[in-house]
Order: structure tokens, then C-alpha cells, then sequence
């Protein structure tokens, strides 16, 4: 069997394997409680695997290869070393999530600050969940045209299809269990190119003698300013962020919670080095004429790690590595689908659309949602953005922007109001978008300083100017928002 044909069996067998168990998940279904938070029965390795493999996609893998391949060298390793400190301090955070016993976090500000709030968040949370999907297609349709040769158009379709197929079958159970799988995958894959890799460039020492010194720092490429945004950015962005607070709320209670986050952070400790120095290795290659770099010049740099597999590694190797990235970027995909079903169908379709939907409804326009964001995502891979990581950092700084504050805040300030909690989601979602456009530069800072700013400002600002309505009618029902009741509403 040629190279090509044992590489493209492997991925298909995995891509198989994906399907069956989507399909076996989908067998655990029995209501709307299932499928969006798993029945609430799962353990912390279950969910730490889970946590894991969501947050590690094709921005952690592709995305900080490309990066240390080019300006950020090294230190390019802060892009995933700043989730694992972003999940320490959701450990101390995870439990009281986990206590709120909601689906979705608009419920949770529904439940908190009224429905408009609600309706806010869920408009602000849905639209960086298209962008979300988008980056990790387009890191796998890279992966799958680099391996097949195929056009990347119909590489971003098969792609999307298969995502598709297996996340709407089984919901979170099918999202978790992939998950596990696929994070062993992206472990093993991505670990083997390294001594393959150094074995190709005649050892450590010659493949890395044209690589300059500057390249090796640990800090210069990206700067001290910017991995401070980024370990911001993420606690932020994690702690509201849908794909990522839903493994929370499955857990089966709150110290499974907390004790995912802490295996998490560790995993993501370890992990973070390896995609920066496979991308020290590529840039060695190149320089050392191992490698012809004029692919990344012509399609971009985002090309680098595909196109280094198949240049140093066996065939058997290569099909391992490709089904360690399409699985890293498949299962962030498949849990940004989930939560954007979650969200529509929870927070708009339930409350505004069909009050009285049964869970066969409710289910229905999950995955109806699901497929919708799928070919939303796939007209942008189509377009073929390939900056990964620059999508990825607007996505994850906009949702956090205005939302952050009062999540976090509202678990436990009872002086928190509505009208403070909706001026945070709105100035605070305003000023991420004028910092990204560069319509206001705030002197030059990363956005989401400023959003923050200006969330902290305006929700304790006009929460201390405002009082909560005595009760807000939800449906007929009084919204748990009072502030004598916040305690008990969450316990």
C-alpha cells in the first residue's frame, strides 16, 4: 500500500471510530437534560480529558507551531501554558459554577438579572461560537487537503460533515467520550514528530545550528504584555465560556468539578511545550534547505506542520500526527456546536419561541441549531482566514468582554443588579469591538484590558446607583432575583 493510502486509511478508520461512538452516545439520550449536560453523572478524569481536548485545537496545535515557526519563537509556549493557569483559578471557581445548576450560562444570568439579560448574553455568547467552529475547520480542512492532496474546499466539507454527524447524535455524552479519545490522539501524535523530526535533521545540534538565539527566549517573541492578556483573556473568556463551563455543569457534583480543572491545568503545563518546539524544529529545517519553505510563503504559515509531517515522518507516524490534529481541532468543534445548540434552543427558542416545547422539541432544535452554526462556520473556513490564532483571540475576547464581571461577580455580591449587569454586557462587548477594529486604541493595549475596564466601572457603577425590582415575571413565574433570595436560588 503506497504512503498516501496508509496514511488516508488511518485518518479514515479514526474518523470511523469517531462516528460509532457518537452513535453508541446517542443511545443514551432520553431527554434534554442528557444531551446538554450528560445527566450531571460525570467524574473528573472524564471531564478533565474532556476539558483538555475542547481548549486544545487548532489554535494550540497548528496555530503555535505557525507562531513559533515565525515571530513569536519559542515563548510561543505561553499560548497554552496561559490556559493552565486560567484553569488554577477556575478550580476555585468550578465548584460554585457547578452549584448553580443551570444548563447554560444566559440561564444563569436569566436566572440572576431577568430575562433581557438573559437575551443579551445569549446573542453576545452565540456569535463567537460561529467563529470558534470556523477556526477549527479551517485547521482541519488545512490538514486533511495537506494529507490528501485533495482541494481544500472539499477537504472543508467532508470535514464539517463528519463533525457534524457525530456531535448531533450524541450530544454531551458524544462530545465527552470523543473527547477523551481524541486527547490521547493529540498527545501521542504530536509528542512522536519530535524524535523523527530531530532524527530527519541529523540530531538536536545540527538541525537547530541556523535557528538564532532570539528565537529560544522565553519571553521576547510574544512579550510579557501579551501573555499577560492572553492568561486574562482566558479566565475570562473560560469562565463564561459555553464549550467550556457546560463540562461543569455535567460533573457529578463540585468537587469533581474542581478537581477536573487542577488535572486539566497540569495536562495543559506539559502539553504547551511541545507544539512550540516542533515549530523551532520546523524553522531548523527550513533554514537548513531539510525542508522547502516556499509552501508557507505561497498558502501561509499555518501550512507548517502539515507539511512537516509529511516530509520527516513514516507513513503509519504521519497518519497518527494528522489524526492527532484533526482530532484536536474536531473536538473543539463539535463543543462549540453543542454549546451554540444549547444556547439557542435554552435561552431563546424555549423562552421566546415555543414556551411550552417538550424535550423531543427541544432536542429537535438543538440540532437543527447545531447544523445551521455548521454551515455558518463553513462559509468562513471556505473563505480560508488564516490567521487561526487572531480569530481565535477576537472570538474568546469578545464573549468575555462585558460578560465576565457580572457572571463571576453575581455568584456572590448580592448588591448586584439588572441594569448594572446589562450596561457591563453592552459597553463592555462595544469596547472589544472597537479595540479589534482599531476604531479606538486605547493607547495601544490589548482589548480585553480595556473591556474589562469598563465592565468593572459600569457594573458596579450603575449597580450601586440601581436596586432590583422587587420580582421579575418569567413566564408567569417570579425570576430568582431578589436580593434577600440570591443565596438560596443557587445553593
Amino acid at each position: 500500500m503506497g504512503t498516501n493510502m496508509v496514511v488516508i486509511s488511518v485518518v479514515v478508520v479514526y474518523l470511523a471510530v469517531m462516528v460509532l461512538i457518537g452513535y453508541l452516545a446517542s443511545r443514551k439520550i432520553q431527554n434534554n437534560e442528557d444531551f446538554l449536560v450528560a445527566g450531571r453523572k460525570m467524574g473528573p478524569w472524564l471531564l478533565a480529558g474532556s476539558l483538555a481536548a475542547t481548549e486544545v485545537g487548532g489554535g494550540s496545535t497548528m496555530g503555535v507551531v505557525e507562531k513559533a515557526y515565525g515571530d513569536w519563537g519559542f515563548s510561543a509556549f505561553w499560548y497554552v501554558s496561559a490556559m493552565a493557569v486560567s484553569f488554577i483559578v477556575l478550580a476555585f471557581i468550578a465548584p460554585m459554577l457547578r452549584r448553580a445548576m443551570v444548563k447554560t450560562v444566559p440561564e444563569y444570568f436569566t436566572k440572576r438579572y431577568g430575562k433581557k439579560n438573559g437575551l443579551v448574553t445569549a446573542i453576545i455568547m452565540m456569535l463567537p461560537m460561529v467563529g470558534l467552529t470556523a477556526v477549527q475547520i479551517i485547521a482541519s480542512s488545512t490538514i486533511l487537503s495537506v494529507m490528501t492532496g485533495w482541494d481544500y474546499t472539499l477537504s472543508a466539507f467532508i470535514v464539517t460533515a463528519v463533525v457534524a454527524v457525530y456531535s448531533v447524535m450524541g450530544g454531551m455524552y458524544s462530545v465527552v467520550y470523543t473527547d477523551v479519545v481524541q486527547w490521547l490522539l493529540i498527545l501521542v501524535g504530536m509528542a512522536l514528530i519530535i524524535p523523527f523530526a530531530l532524527d530527519a535533521g541529523g540530531g538536536f545540534t545540527a538541525l537547530t545550528a541556523d535557528v538564532p538565539e532570539a528565537k529560544w527566549s522565553m519571553t521576547d517573541g510574544t512579550g510579557i504584555g501579551t501573555i499577560t492578556a492572553l492568561v486574562i483573556m482566558y479566565i475570562a473568556s473560560f469562565t463564561v465560556g459555553q464549550e467550556a463551563v457546560q463540562r461543569y455543569y455535567s460533573a457529578k457534583d463540585e468537587k469533581a468539578a474542581r478537581n477536573a480543572s487542577i488535572i486539566t491545568s497540569i495536562v495543559y503545563a506539559i502539553f504547551a511545550f511541545i507544539p512550540a518546539f516542533i515549530g523551532i524544529l520546523m524553522y531548523g529545517m527550513v533554514q537548513n534547505g531539510l525542508i522547502d519553505g516556499s509552501v508557507m510563503a505561497e498558502q501561509g504559515a499555518n501550512y507548517a506542520l502539515p507539511l512537516m509531517a509529511v516530509e520527516v515522518l513514516p507513513s503509519f507516524v504521519v497518519g497518527m500526527l494528522f489524526a492527532a490534529l484533526i482530532s484536536a481541532t474536531m473536538s473543539s468543534a463539535s463543543s462549540n456546536l453543542l454549546a451554540a445548540g444549547s444556547i439557542f434552543t435554552n435561552d431563546i427558542y424555549s423562552q421566546y419561541f415555543n414556551k411550552n416545547a417538550d424535550d423531543k422539541q427541544l432536542l429537535k432544535m438543538i440540532r437543527w441549531t447545531m447544523f445551521i452554526v455548521c454551515g455558518l462556520s463553513l462559509i468562513i473556513a471556505v473563505a480560508n482566514f488564516t490567521d487561526i490564532i487572531t480569530l481565535l483571540v477576537f472570538s474568546f475576547t469578545l464573549r468575555a468582554g462585558g460578560a465576565f464581571i457580572p457572571y463571576v461577580v453575581g455568584h456572590f455580591w448580592e448588591r448586584a443588579t439588572a441594569a448594572g449587569s446589562m450596561a457591563s454586557l453592552i459597553l463592555g462587548s462595544i469596547t472589544v469591538a472597537l479595540a479589534e477594529n482599531g476604531i479606538v486604541g486605547f493607547g495601544g493595549l490589548d482589548p480585553i484590558f480595556p473591556a474589562l475596564a469598563v465592565s468593572i466601572i459600569t457594573f458596579f457603577g450603575v449597580s450601586l446607583l440601581t436596586k432590583n425590582k422587587p420580582s421579575e415575571m418569567i413566564d408567569g413565574e417570579e425570576a430568582d432575583i431578589p436580593e434577600a433570595r440570591l443565596s438560596k436560588t443557587f445553593e
